[in-house]
């Protein structure tokens, strides 16, 4: 008999962003070592859904049958609190945080301890959790109670992709991820424009309807800064990692990552990063193939482009660093069975 799972999630889940991407995967690999695996979607709105949605989603997850193994994605249990109360002894619930929902960048201070205390209280009625970095797990075991015995930690695979080749003229800096305040694409920018000096051309590839505001910010920044013709807004695209074979240069300014699977995919293409120290972005990249800099110094990060820009040496070193680092990195399949192995071991 297979392995049964039910996958609950919120939204859209063929939307390209890290968190939906490793669900997606997450699902086909165990789906090909013998899970059946049930969808629960569990609408939108998510983490402060309205109350009709929370109600149907918290009806279609009690409809389950007593036993039921049921992977809840963070982005909506950590507003389910109640419903966790009420099911933790009929249902075997694991849930799968991405980061801690009060963590994203932007969030209201009433708001934050709001979904702190919820997220923290739904946690305590779990039989597992699985998270995405060691620097999740931290956090967990630090702030949220959750005892490390009960996290596994089940690293985002990544694919071995084609080498970057590099070269270009003007130097091609690539950014990936959704158009939010988190991503810090706005610092990313003003470093580009303390750059405009050198030869440099920009693509920032995300999705845009998921923060409509802060997209429309970022127009009427580079608009203003008079970056038009040098930084394009790409919006999601349907092959990133061709777009990354393209650059010379990979630049995300993330004020936090739970992990940062972009990342790990710029250094299976041979990218020199350029980042900031936020979250479990140290995890990932080593600074033999990075450089690192304060959250929101936009000057230290313009500093680290224009090292990569004007040294073609130096971008080739790191990029090989780089090389060297991803083809080390987990595959989807290693993942999967790590998760695998926790799962079946859930009474």
């Amino acid at each position: 008999m297979k392995n049964r799972l039910v996958f609950a999630y919120p939204g859209q889940l063929e939307l390209k962003t890290g968190g939906y991407g490793y669900d997606r995967r997450l699902i086909r690999e165990l789906e090909i070592l013998g899970w059946q695996v049930e969808f629960a979607g569990l609408g939108d709105g998510f983490p402060v859904p309205r109350a009709d949605v929370l109600a149907e989603a918290e009806g279609r997850l009690s409809a389950l049958p007593d036993g039921a193994l049921v992977m809840i994605d963070g982005l909506a249990f950590g507003a389910m609190n109640q419903w966790a109360k009420r099911e933790a002894s009929r249902l075997r619930i694991v849930a799968l945080v991405h980061h801690p929902l009060a963590l994203e960048t932007g969030t209201p201070a009433d708001l934050a301890g709001v979904l702190r205390a919820s997220e923290r209280e739904a946690l305590r009625f779990v039989r597992h959790v699985v998270v995405t970095s060691p620097e999740t797990a931290r956090t967990l075991s630090s702030s949220y109670g959750v005892a490390s015995a009960d996290i596994t930690i089940a690293l985002p695979g990544t694919d071995q992709r084609t080498l970057a080749a590099g070269g270009n003229d003007p130097v091609h800096i690539v950014s990936v991820g959704t158009l939010t305040k988190r991503k810090g694409h706005d610092v990313l920018i003003n470093a580009l424009h303390t750059l405009k000096h050198l030869p440099w051309r920009a693509s920032i590839i995300g999705n845009r309807s998921l923060d409509p505001a802060t997209a429309g910010a970022l127009d009427d920044q580079i608009r203003r800064l008079g970056l038009g013709e040098r930084v394009t807004l790409c919006g999601e695209v349907s092959d990133v990692p061709a777009k990354l074979e393209t650059a010379d240069i990979f630049a995300l300014a993330s004020r936090y990552e739970g992990y940062g699977m972009v990342f790990a995919e710029a250094l299976a293409q041979g990218l020199p990063i350029v980042a900031c120290h936020a979250g479990a972005v140290p995890d990932v990249v080593p600074p033999q193939a990075g450089i690192l800099v304060a959250v929101d110094d936009v000057d230290a990060f313009a500093g680290a482009l224009r090292e990569f820009i004007i040294n073609p040496r130096l971008r080739r070193q790191f990029a090989d660093a780089a090389a060297e680092v991803g083809a080390a990195l987990p595959g989807w399949r290693d993942t999967a069975a790590s998760v695998a192995v926790c799962l079946k071991g859930i009474q």
